[in-house]
């Protein structure tokens, strides 16, 4: 009986508190790791193979630590990006609420794993073999049951603690605070067509899936960090899996090519505008941050009310449909105050008309790029000259 009370209270293998929690994180860690590898990077969204070794460990780790059923993952995440921000979004926060997404994520998930349509629609390419249909997919929930009886074994009455852990940490992490935070509160690196941001610059803790700006204006590439500060450890897994051969990287984020500067601006340079656009438009608005700063400084020096100017820097640089209603009227105020920066966001949006112009050949849009530049040289605006310059120095 004292045996059994002792197996009770400790499980067969007795651990102190410290390495229940250390022993609880590394569990955790992998499913983390099972979850941006397998089913984002690589099933969702192909921007990698992986050796069928790896790729079955991925699934199997998950059958037992999240119940997840990879077709239905893959293709709600395919939605989400295919829907983003609108109406038929499975989980953003700017249809359902920030709240609702952070507390009840994993509920919104597991109602639209129950639409047959965007299962036949989105789920395409996902796992079939034998044992997907026979085990991991029709019974989801004995992997989680199984790692129930684990625990217990292993820790006793702690590894109740440890289970609950693993189970909460995906709905929390992933479901609840990518899907809710990622599209509410962070810092923004690309003006992606959504409202995605980077929780963080060190992607650790979600395995790298805190750089969700970076994913949402890159989401075919491999590695998720694109700033030499940000780090993403599941791009470090990656390149391991790959050393050893059990991981094929098929693409990462363009990175933007300078050479000569081009006589004009033409069709390679069109190429390389489209290419490199979110990069690009980046550069733009570091231009228009020193051009707003430079207007700060001369309107300080004439003692003159600066506020409206400090008030535009989160947005003046944005799309016109991205800025809410509250900043469009600051934002009007300083293109009136300043002609520097009414030039400066007036260029920006038939730079970016350039790209999104369905109607307009090549060579017509070459041509207009071409004006583009002449015009921005032309401004007497050193943001826009030197940004021009930089232009028809890019290459595809």
């Amino acid at each position: 009986m004292a045996s059994l009370l002792e197996w009770a209270a400790h499980g067969f293998w007795n651990l102190s508190a410290w390495q229940l929690v250390l022993f609880t994180l590394g569990m955790t860690h992998v499913t983390m790791l099972s979850v941006t590898i397998f089913l984002h990077r690589h099933q969702a969204h192909r921007a990698l193979d992986l050796h069928p070794m790896a790729s079955h460990f991925f699934r199997f780790w998950l059958w037992l630590t999240t119940g997840q059923v990879t077709k239905e993952w893959a293709a709600i995440h395919r939605k989400h990006h295919a829907k983003c921000e609108q109406p038929d979004d499975p989980h953003s926060p700017h249809v359902y609420g920030i709240k609702t997404v952070l507390l009840q994520g994993y509920e919104l998930y597991r109602k639209e794993a129950q639409n047959k349509d965007t299962l036949a629609r989105f789920g395409h390419g996902t796992p079939n073999d034998w044992i997907e249909r026979h085990l991991y997919t029709r019974f989801s929930f004995a992997g989680v049951a199984l790692m129930l009886l684990l625990d217990l074994t292993l820790f006793g009455a702690a590894g109740l603690a440890v289970w609950a852990v693993q189970m909460a940490w995906t709905p929390v992490m992933a479901a609840g605070i990518v899907n809710g935070a990622a599209h509410f509160w962070g810092y923004r690196n690309f003006e992606a067509p959504d409202a995605s941001t980077n929780i963080s610059p060190w992607g650790i803790l979600i395995a790298g899936e805190e750089l969700h700006n970076n994913h949402h204006t890159y989401p075919t590439s491999a590695k998720l960090s694109v700033k030499p500060y940000e780090f993403d450890i599941g791009w470090m897994y990656i390149s391991l899996l790959q050393r050893v051969g059990l991981a094929r990287v098929k693409k990462t984020p363009p990175r933007l090519a300078l050479g000569a500067v081009r006589a004009t601006a033409d069709e390679h340079t069109l190429e390389a505008l489209i290419q490199n656009r979110f990069e690009l438009m980046a550069t733009y608005a570091r231009s228009m941050r020193l051009a707003l700063d430079s207007e700060l400084s001369d309107l300080k020096a004439r003692s003159a009310d600066a506020t409206v100017l400090k008030a535009a820097r989160n947005w003046l640089h944005r799309d016109a449909e991205k800025v809410p209603p509250g900043a469009a009227a600051q934002l009007a105020a300083v293109r009136a105050a300043s002609p520097v920066l009414d030039k400066m966001v007036l260029m920006r949006e038939e730079l970016r008309q350039l790209w999104l112009n369905r109607s307009h050949t090549r060579e017509q849009l070459a041509a207009d790029l071409q004006a583009w530049c002449q015009r921005a040289e032309a401004s007497g605006i050193a943001a826009l000259q030197e940004f021009s310059l930089r232009l028809r120095a890019a290459r595809a």
